[in-house]
């Protein structure tokens, strides 16, 4: 079977990053309708979001090196078809069971094809720059986030089946790309082709500690923020709004993805630690502004929220893969991206379900106080490592 060229492989695993992302945020703006149907309380909500990460987790302690193993073709081939039938559950789902049992499935997949997608765009990568691989990937990761918020909200505002259409869009899209990967190469560069695949756990190549818990934290810091936004977001802005219009909702939500998107082309010649300790403090400031949004019942100030976070997030994102994709062995250069998202999801997972019993249990303004200080806590470490890493990483030069 004919394979793909270096480049049109490349675009292939960025569009898997972009379906992946557009998976795990597609039911932000059906999650009202379930409200309305299902009558869910907030902590319903956040749990089905929390769901996608925690199953996520469990597929990357398993198998998050087996592309390292096996190839990118085959392990993306499992991930994207896993997620397509997740997708699938979410389209035909009578109860909020179905829900459930859909978002499981879409951490399995993504948690498949994230990591041996983002090594692909490194060894794919025509330029032979990793930091464009990086750069790519963040941006189609934004586009994946955009997407689910604008189109999914024109599809519940305006088309029939709110609670199930835009599921069986992305289904068709997501098999499409399902039939690009299958003609992906088969080899992998610098693949572990003399070892055995057996499972392992998570393992960080020895003297990559730092690289890895800089990386971590950043992407951390950036996931908890989308924890935030993508669990309560459509809820929060419509209240501001004063709209039950989830297109205007989705529309406004699309901006903090719009602004990862342009913050990951426009940094894209940043050092990695460089976009990290910038993308902290902006994150940082942006948690700031979404309270200041709460307590004030302020449209203009949760735009301006969405904006300043979301660039944060696509510089906190964009260094923390430019520092691992750097760093990284070919040979391992998808398990300890898989290490990465380990954390990352692990922090989104726990993030959203405390989310959620906060919202639950004293509002949604309240809880929005509490969290946010906290995720902005979390951005300042992500800042502060990146320093010390790259003081260090100085001084072992000198």
């Amino acid at each position: 079977m004919p394979s793909l060229s270096k480049r049109s492989s490349f675009w292939t695993a960025a569009t898997v990053a972009a379906v992946a992302l557009w998976a795990s945020g597609s039911p932000a703006m059906v999650y009202p309708i379930y409200v309305a149907e299902w009558h869910l309380a907030p902590i319903a909500i956040t749990s089905i979001f929390a769901v996608y990460p925690i199953s996520l987790v469990v597929i990357l302690i398993v198998f998050g090196s087996i592309s390292d193993f096996i190839g990118r073709r085959a392990t993306l081939l499992a991930g994207v078809g896993m997620m397509a039938v997740g997708i699938l559950l979410f389209a035909i789902a009578p109860d909020v069971g179905w829900v459930f049992a859909g978002r499981a499935l879409q951490g399995i997949g993504v948690g498949l094809a994230m990591s041996p997608a983002s090594a692909a765009m490194v060894e794919f990568n025509p330029s032979g720059n990793s930091a464009r691989a990086s750069s790519i990937n963040t941006a189609a990761t934004a586009l994946g986030l955009a997407l689910a918020t604008i189109v999914g909200g024109a599809l519940v505002q305006f088309a029939p089946f709110p609670g199930h259409l835009s599921y069986w869009a992305l289904f068709v899209i997501t098999i499409s790309v399902l039939v690009l990967v299958a003609f992906l190469p088969r080899g992998v560069a610098g693949s572990s082709v003399n070892e055995r695949w057996r499972p392992r756990g998570i393992r960080v190549p020895r003297g990559l500690g730092g690289v890895f818990v800089t990386s971590a934290i950043a992407i951390t810091a950036g996931f908890a923020m989308g924890a935030l936004l993508l669990s309560l977001g459509s809820e929060i802005a419509k209240q501001l709004l004063r709209t039950q219009n989830a297109f205007v909702a989705g529309t406004v939500i699309s901006l903090s993805a719009v602004a990862i998107g342009v913050a990951a082309i426009l940094a894209r010649r940043l050092e990695p630690r460089t976009a990290i300790a910038i993308g902290g403090l902006a994150t940082a400031v942006g948690m700031g502004f979404i309270v200041v949004s709460a307590v004030a019942s302020s449209l203009p100030v949760f735009l301006v929220a969405s904006i300043v976070s979301g660039t944060g997030y696509g510089l906190l994102f964009l260094g923390g893969l430019g520092l691992t994709n750097r760093f990284a062995p070919a040979h391992h250069r998808a398990q300890m991206l898989s290490a990465v998202y380990l954390v990352a999801y692990l922090a989104q997972g726990l993030v959203a379900v405390a989310v959620g019993l906060s919202a639950t249990a004293v509002g949604l303004a309240p809880a929005v106080d509490i969290w946010a200080p906290i995720i902005a806590g979390i951005c300042v470490v992500a800042t502060l490592l990146a320093v010390v890493v790259g003081r260090r990483s100085r001084e072992a030069l000198a």
